[in-house]
Formats: structure tokens, C-alpha cells, sequence
């Protein structure tokens, strides 16, 4: 008998003598939690995206280029209910969480939907405030202060956008699978990275708007 031969025979009766209730199966080969853990990587390198828009409007956001400056083009109030709007949104998202702790599927629904309404609150007077820019001549071709403001602003307002198609998606398989395992994980998603929107805005309003607006 050649020896590849013993070593399958040796092999194959020391197998018929293991207590099967000994060896090990291996049920979920995905990490507990790994698709969170992901998910902060991701959010982590979006830090990155903005902190190098931030960076690049701080070092061109006073280039006016004898075209308009923020103090002449921004409107606090304006901004003001826009934020507003965001922040609520944030509320009303965290109503929804303790609604998906509590079992609660139609109040989960009920709240994601507003904060979805309010996101696109959002986004309509952001449009509406781009599109006032452009009309009165401030594109982003007039200068380098316009170029930044308008790929900070304008990228983070992209981020809503993707975030509120992500959340019409949730809601329909919220309402087609209810509060499963996976369903749970994802508002929990939605959640960080609508958190993370927040503390962006924030940084903008703060950034370019206020500090915008001085001489």
C-alpha cells in the first residue's frame, strides 16, 4: 500500500471516530456586526471627500474675483429654515429608531416618511437657492470663492439626495418584510449616515454661510 494511501485510510477511520457533536460548523460566515463596521469605513472616507472640499474652500473662499462676495448673495434666513429643516429631520429620524426598538412598524413608517418629506424640504430650497445664484450671474465659473461654495454645498446636498432614495427604498421593504434582522440593520445604517449629514451641514452653515456673510 503507498503511503498517500495509508494517510487516506488513517484519515478516514481517525473521521468515523469523532464524536460528531464535537466538531465545529461554521452557521453565519459573516462576521457579527461587519456590515456596520463597513459602514463606518465608508463614512469615514466621506469625511475625507469633505474635509478636502472644506480645505479647498477655505483656501479659495475669499478669491471674489470682482464678482459677488457671500455678504452680498447669502441669505441668512433662507439658510436659517433650511437648517432647520435638516435638523428636524434628525429629530423626527430618532423618533423613528425608538419607534423600531419599541416593535413599532407603522410608527417607524409614519416617521421615516416625515423625515423623508423634510429632507426634501431641503433640497427644495437648496435648488431654489442655486438656482437664484445662477440667475443673477453668480455661477461657478465667476470665480473661486462660487467654485468651492458650490461643490461643498452642492455635494452635500447630492448626499441628501441619495439619502432620501435610500430611505423610499427602506420603506417599501419595511413594508413588504416588516422589523427583521436585516430591515433593523439597515435604518440603523440610515441612521449614521443621515447623523453624519447633519454634523456636515452643521460645519457648512457654521463655515460658509455665517462666517461668510462677515467683511
Amino acid at each position: 500500500m503507498s503511503e498517500m494511501t495509508l494517510n487516506t485510510a488513517m484519515n478516514a477511520s481517525a473521521g468515523a471516530s469523532i464524536d460528531p457533536s464535537s466538531r465545529y460548523y461554521v452557521k453565519d460566515h459573516h462576521p457579527k456586526n461587519g456590515s456596520l463596521l463597513g459602514f463606518w469605513i465608508y463614512l469615514m472616507s466621506d469625511c475625507l471627500i469633505f474635509a478636502c472640499l472644506f480645505a479647498t474652500y477655505a483656501v479659495i473662499g475669499r478669491n471674489y474675483a470682482g464678482g459677488p462676495t457671500g455678504a452680498e448673495i447669502f441669505d441668512l434666513n433662507l439658510v436659517a429654515l433650511n437648517t432647520a429643516f435638516l435638523l428636524l429631520s434628525s429629530i423626527t429620524y430618532g423618533v423613528a429608531m425608538v419607534g423600531m426598538q419599541n416593535r413599532k412598524l407603522n410608527t417607524t413608517l409614519l416617521w421615516l416618511g416625515i423625515t423623508g418629506v423634510l429632507g426634501l424640504a431641503f433640497l427644495a430650497v437648496e435648488i431654489y437657492e442655486f438656482w437664484h445664484f445662477i440667475s443673477i450671474g453668480a455661477t461657478p465659473q465667476t470665480s473661486g470663492f462660487l467654485t468651492a461654495f458650490f461643490a461643498l454645498v452642492g455635494t452635500h446636498g447630492l448626499h441628501v439626495f441619495f439619502g432620501i432614495v435610500w430611505l423610499v427604498v427602506l420603506l417599501f421593504q419595511l413594508k413588504k418584510h416588516g422589523l427583521i434582522v436585516e430591515n433593523r440593520r439597515r435604518v440603523m445604517c440610515l441612521s449614521m449616515f443621515w447623523h453624519f449629514l447633519d454634523v456636515i451641514w452643521i460645519g457648512v452653515f457654521t463655515f460658509v454661510y455665517l462666517m461668510g456673510v462677515l467683511p
